[in-house]
């Protein structure tokens, strides 16, 4: 399989966190008071991960942070049986030769994209390529949309996307009727800093991107060459010269990881061991992948984890993650969410790669009790600073020793912290549930939310495709 780089979501440094586009962390955590409100802040958790929203994880605030509930949009329909693509990879870009934006894009547009020159579809028109759009989401840097590619086969096959989307486009538009869906996020662009159109602003990124943009380039950077299956990607960017925005095309999913959690006090099951071994299996799936290149995520949680309509897990919001020198193999900077984060990162210099297992035992506790761990506490920040593990879960009988000890060592001190590798050949992740039980656990959450409001207002949701 061949594909691009990047996640499903571009967290802004500028603006608040959370994840796959930017928002409020899903449990109430606070960004650094130097970062902008984010744009997704107004939005429930399905809108977000529905189309892969994802915010930059804030850094640890001193205040305690409370604890919100997710809220769920009603899913979309009509993504079942499409291949999953991946990022932009070097493949996929073979044979390119990209112009400058200046050739197309005139003023401070040209000036604006220019940091994403390498991976702008520069020649297109993406009105021309998507229609139907249905908002589905709305934030204070942009909309997303469900859409559906318009665009006659010939047109498709000239679209600079990783070869595996395009691929599965054309052979759904050959099948006669197929109905490709995609989300679009559309970010408007802004005069960059030092522009006549703009004043000047700090915390630009080298090359002139600032906010949104730096963020793109980044996380296109970060898994530039990479694919797999458990890491969303980007299929493609383009320029909307109608309104000056930035069109980012992605996968549609289905919902978060946080979505799923929320929907339990709703009536959902899902305290079965088996159920949570294959969670965590496709999160160390995901992290073994990112180590073996010498990528650590640093911010490894249920908002940006999220499920398609096979139930595959996939981790997305590379906004934290850093390549690994092994020169230099240390960090020092805050990175993560308090519930998920490893106790080092508050201590000092930290391995990056060894916190995300910690947040892969974090987050399996928060799916057997509903809420992530210390976030039950009167004081988070106190709790998490007094104890080097999490706190038991409430009711240990439900589950088998495997699943303790599967805790138990993803809460070991660094220096002794399992590999993804190791942890995937536990008992626990080995006798984890086949991917059909996945699938429905999410008609399940389906059913749940219909239940309680069908196509309420304001919960946009997208017709399925004929069977």
């Amino acid at each position: 399989m061949v594909s691009a780089t990047d996640t499903f979501g571009f967290g802004d440094g500028e603006e608040d966190a959370y994840g796959p586009y930017g928002g409020a962390d899903e449990y109430g955590a606070e960004e650094d008071e130097e970062e902008e409100e984010d744009e997704e802040g107004t939005l429930g958790p399905k809108a977000r991960a529905a189309l892969g929203l994802s915010e930059a994880p804030p850094p640890i605030s001193t205040s305690t942070p409370p604890l919100t509930r997710p809220t769920v949009v009603t899913t979309h329909g009509g993504t079942g049986g499409l291949l999953s693509p991946g990022p932009l990879t070097a493949l996929s870009l073979a044979g390119q030769t990209p112009t400058t934006p200046a050739s197309r894009y005139a003023g401070w547009v040209a000036a604006a994209v220019a940091p994403l020159a390498a991976f702008l579809d520069e020649p297109v028109d993406p009105r021309d390529v998507y229609g139907d759009l249905t908002e589905i989401a709305e934030g204070e840097s942009g909309s997303v949309f469900a859409a559906a590619v318009v665009a006659a086969e010939r047109e498709v096959g000239r679209l600079r996307l990783p070869p595996a989307v395009k691929a599965r486009d054309l052979a759904a538009m050959k099948e006669g009727g197929g109905r490709v869906l995609v989300a679009i996020k559309q970010v408007p662009l802004v005069p960059p800093p030092r522009s006549p159109f703009s004043p000047a602003s700090p915390g630009s990124a080298p090359g002139g991107a600032t906010g949104k943009i730096a963020e793109v380039r980044r996380e296109c950077t970060v898994l530039a060459g990479l694919w797999h299956e458990h890491i969303l990607g980007l299929d493609a960017l383009y320029v909307d010269l109608v309104e000056d925005a930035l069109w980012i095309r992605m996968e549609l999913m289905e919902r978060s990881l946080a979505d799923v959690v929320g929907l339990v006090e709703e009536g959902l099951r899902l305290q079965e061991a088996r159920v949570l071994g294959r969670f965590a299996s496709d999160m160390l799936h995901a992290l073994d992948y990112l180590q073996t290149h010498g990528i650590a995520h640093r911010d490894l949680r249920s908002d940006n984890l999220l499920l398609n309509a096979e139930g595959v897990l996939k981790l997305t919001d590379f906004s934290n993650a850093v390549r690994v020198a092994d020169d230099d193999p240390l960090c020092t900077d805050p990175a993560g969410v308090l519930y998920w984060q490893a106790p080092e990162v508050r201590a000092g210099a930290y391995d990056p790669l060894k916190i995300d297992v910690w947040s892969v035992g974090a987050t399996v506790w928060e799916l057997a009790e509903a809420a992530p761990p210390f976030a039950a506490e009167p004081d988070p920040v106190a709790a998490a600073a007094d104890t080097a593990r999490w706190p038991p879960v409430s009711n240990p009988a439900l589950y088998p020793p495997a699943f303790h000890d599967f805790l138990r060592m993803c809460s070991e001190p660094a220096a002794s912290r399992p590999s993804p590798a190791a942890l995937l050949e536990t008992p626990f992740v080995q006798k984890a549930c086949g991917r059909p039980v996945i699938v429905q656990l999410l008609s399940r959450c389906m059913a749940i939310e219909q239940a309680q409001s069908g196509d309420a207002p304001g919960s946009a949701s997208v017709p399925p495709s004929p069977p």
